[in-house]
């Protein structure tokens, strides 16, 4: 844990590395390095991570850290090799093509508290990660010729975003007390924890009785179709996103399909965007 590769993660992604690593650590300390040069060790390896075969990104992430921490044992010269290269995963789904329609928002927010519905509704607006939304504060907004924008670091991909403020973001933003730095926050005025907001949505969502595939972080796919709506090319979308052309085309074409009261004017945009119009 500290070569250089590791100190160049996240902060996040550090902690997680740690807890994955001392998880592992704890199953095979009285076991010597040795015993991973021996082929049967990628069985003893997936039956420790069968505990968490009832989820998948953690079952995942398990064997993630173990091949990385093999890897590294195995450059340093403390094994000669080892046998937990590319460990099966279980997670596949394209979380991509989930999306929040209108009328998901709708159904949302007429039941969702307020401080709730505000989070949804920034992230649906902005396309930002829980992990950005939480930190939004007024430092973040700027004035534009036309009217504000947003301009804030990303954490995962470390680039400054610049993101248009729509009218609903405008409104989400004028409703913000003016003594409060932070845009969204819990229901007491207090700064939020990623887990927090994600689970605020998730709890809201089942008693809206919604999809239980939607979650705070599928509001990207929505985002993307709000910003193509307000003028932003394709290319400007994504590579805010992160993702290739024909990928944030691929969102778009999927949202439209599944927001007929919005698809002509959806299609529209997109149509007009791939001809280098929008």
């Amino acid at each position: 844990m500290s070569s250089a590769e590791f100190k160049a993660k996240s902060p996040r992604t550090q902690d997680d590395y740690r807890k994955w690593a001392l998880r592992f650590a704890a199953e095979f300390k009285d076991d010597p390095v040795a015993i991973f040069e021996e082929p049967a060790s990628r069985g003893e390896v997936s039956e420790w991570r069968q505990q968490w075969a009832h989820s998948a990104k953690q079952f995942d992430y398990a064997g993630t850290v173990v091949t990385l921490i093999l890897n590294w044992a195995r450059d340093a010269g403390k094994i000669a090799e080892h046998h937990c290269d590319r460990l099966p995963k279980a997670y596949k789904a394209d979380r991509a093509e989930v999306v929040w329609t209108e009328g998901d928002l709708a159904t949302f927010t007429a039941l969702a508290p307020e401080w709730v519905s505000r989070i949804l509704l920034a992230a649906c607006e902005t396309g930002l990660r829980p992990g950005d939304l939480i930190k939004l504060s007024r430092a973040h907004i700027e004035d534009t010729p036309g009217g504000r924008r947003l301009r804030i670091k990303t954490n995962k991909r470390g680039r400054v975003a610049h993101i248009p403020v729509l009218p609903r973001m405008a409104a989400i933003l004028d409703a913000t007390p003016k003594d409060r730095l932070l845009i969204l926050t819990n229901a007491n005025g207090q700064p939020l924890t990623e887990h927090r907001a994600s689970e605020g949505v998730r709890q809201w969502r089942d008693k809206a009785k919604l999809s239980d595939t939607l979650r705070l972080q599928d509001a990207r796919g929505t985002a993307a179709t709000r910003l193509l709506n307000a003028g932003l090319s394709l290319a400007q979308i994504a590579g805010f996103m992160g993702w290739g052309l024909r990928h944030a085309q691929n969102v778009i074409e999927h949202y439209a399909r599944l927001a007929p009261d919005e698809s002509d004017r959806i299609l529209e945009a997109l149509t007009a965007a791939k001809r280098g119009v929008a």
